[in-house]
């Protein structure tokens, strides 16, 4: 299956780009995409994210369909 994962801010700059499709085993979580793209973007390993699918926000636990758009948002600080 695929599905869209999309980037902000310092993510964004990682992987180059603020959207991707990435192709996923049927029944993968959040879980299995994030491996994936650390993976592929191993400066994404060890940092901090919120996760929405389909703008609503999710765990890692949550399983995916067909055409889902995940959400990769840096935690927003200042002050």
């Amino acid at each position: 299956m695929k599905v869209k994962a999309r980037f902000f801010a310092s993510h964004s700059e990682i992987v180059g780009r603020r959207e991707m499709e990435v192709e996923l085993r049927d029944g993968a979580t959040v879980s299995d995409l994030l491996q994936t793209l650390t993976a592929e973007y191993p400066k994404l390993l060890g940092r901090s994210f919120l996760l929405a699918v389909n703008r609503q926000y999710v765990g890692l636990e949550r399983k995916l369909k067909e055409g889902d758009e995940v959400a990769l948002i840096p935690p927003i600080s200042g002050g």
